[in-house]
């Protein structure tokens, strides 16, 4: 990862860069009339007219760079990371946004997350090609440094979720937290062995089968006295399907069934660096879902720390297992607002796809401030609701609940009525099942690992508890 500093200078460096100009087909005659001749003509002779996310350079008189033109997208359905795909097009160099730029903020980090690259095991010459040589000075009026933390936090938890999970299991993703606790001066406990059995039996029950031991992750900062919000995050290292073994296919991308933990330690390294008037605990069940002689069965039951007793009916439902036992420890607490966010489902993907995650609360206003703030930094999320009737899917005749609903319908929601049962005294519960990649690659999302959703939250928490 190339950090995003090395990508965005800051206002110094503008008399050196080259001007970047925003056109659209209505725009681009009048702009077009204060150049020389020769650019006109240039102009004229490539065909350039301003069509969306197009570019043309322009030389000077001693066949330098002198501008660069972008054709901007109107419509309302207009990317705005796409201008950022320009740090992919461009002749090496620095470049500004001069003029045309509806939100240039937005494409600053479009342009910064559009340049990210994840080089751990490339070789260096294949590294050194990957990245920092299309650099951008900041826009007038945007806050460098707090752009540069949410860059950074994204550029984060994509590299986490890149990680193939030998690299990436429950050990390392405790060193990786402990790396940003560290950074902010943050307290970390972490609970596994003997302990994790006893408090935590369903995340032990999960995780047992792994050579990585299974453990709880625990970060907390911030005044004792500020507003709580607690963040849970599912770090389901790869999952296997344990017992209820997954097919190849169905493997192929469980590295990345920790993107809900790498969401919430995106999220928290954002809230960290900002300041913000929370008291912030974030807590992360990190576990391999394997298959071995230990492993947990289907028709096992184990009561869970809140007392329910589950029967299990599928292993392939882990993450709401391990999520369940954390949420209930978060929940005592009594935060202010409880976020828990997870690979959980592949259900939400046929429901919304990809880009679009869902998110479930009983608490309307919140539920309109995040899909508000979702729209404005460009990090959508689409609510869906706790559907009650539903409940019934995970009856047992022999246990409290069933870990499996029954049916087959509605599996995100039912996932997301399943981790209800956990939440009872929080001010505020969101929960979001995220898919934490990117299929194909996008203006501003490279192919791979994406922390979707922190942004969001970040902005909408930044609104409710700013610096004090």
């Amino acid at each position: 990862m190339i950090a995003a500093k090395a990508i965005l200078l800051t206002q110094s460096k503008a008399g050196s860069a080259t001007p970047v100009h925003a056109l659209t087909p209505d725009t681009l005659a009048a702009f077009v009339k204060s150049l020389p001749a020769i650019q006109k003509a240039w102009i004229e002779a490539n065909g350039f007219e301003a069509a969306p996310n197009s570019h043309l350079c322009l030389a000077d008189s001693d066949g330098g760079l002198a501008m660069v033109l972008y054709g901007l997208r109107t419509s309302e359905s207009a990317d705005p990371f796409e201008p950022g795909t320009l740090s992919s097009a461009l002749p090496r160099g620095d470049y500004a946004l001069a003029s045309g730029f509806s939100n240039p903020e937005m494409a600053a980090l479009g342009w910064i997350l559009h340049s990210y690259r994840f080089t751990r095991y490339l070789g260096a010459k294949e590294t050194a090609k990957s990245g920092g040589r299309v650099r951008l000075v900041c826009p007038d009026n945007v806050d460098r440094s707090n752009l540069l933390a949410r860059a950074d936090a994204v550029m984060l938890g994509r590299d986490l979720i890149n990680t193939p999970a030998e690299d990436m299991g429950p050990s390392q993703l405790e060193a990786a937290m402990r790396g940003v606790a560290r950074q902010f001066k943050a307290t970390m406990a972490v609970t596994k062995g003997a302990a994790l059995e006893k408090k935590f039996p369903l995340i032990h029950m999960v995780g047992r089968a792994a050579d990585d031991a299974p453990r709880l992750l625990d970060l907390r900062w911030g005044a004792p006295r500020a507003p709580k919000v607690t963040l849970v995050g599912k770090g389901v290292c790869f999952d296997t399907g344990g017992l209820d073994l997954k097919p190849a296919s169905g493997m192929a991308l469980m590295k990345k069934d920790m993107g809900g933990a790498a969401a919430v330690i995106s999220l928290a390294s954002m809230i960290m660096a900002a300041q913000l008037n929370v008291r912030l605990r974030v807590l992360v069940p990190a576990v391999e879902n394997s298959v071995a002689g230990n492993a947990f069965r289907p028709g096992d039951i184990l009561t869970s720390r809140k007392g329910l007793s589950v029967e299990i009916g599928n292993t392939d439902a882990e993450g709401r297992l391990v999520l369940a036992d954390a949420l209930d420890l978060a929940d005592a607490e009594r935060p202010d607002m409880l976020i828990d966010m997870a690979t959980l489902t592949g259900a939400a993907r046929v429901a919304l796809g990809p880009d679009l995650p869902p998110f479930y609360t009983d608490d309307d206003d919140l539920a309109a401030q995040l899909a508000h703030h979702s729209m404005a930094s460009n990090d959508p999320v689409w609510r869906l609701p706790f559907w009650h009737r539903y409940n019934d899917m995970f009856s047992s005749k022999i246990a409290d609940i069933n870990n499996a609903g029954t049916g087959g319908f509605a599996g995100s929601i039912t996932a997301a009525l399943f981790l209800k049962r956990f939440v009872e005294k929080a001010g505020s519960h969101v929960h979001l099942d995220i898919y934490g990649w990117v299929p194909a690659a996008r203006a501003g999302r490279p192919a791979g690992g994406e922390p979707q959703a922190a942004r969001a939250l970040f902005s909408l928490l930044s609104e409710r508890y700013p610096k004090a």
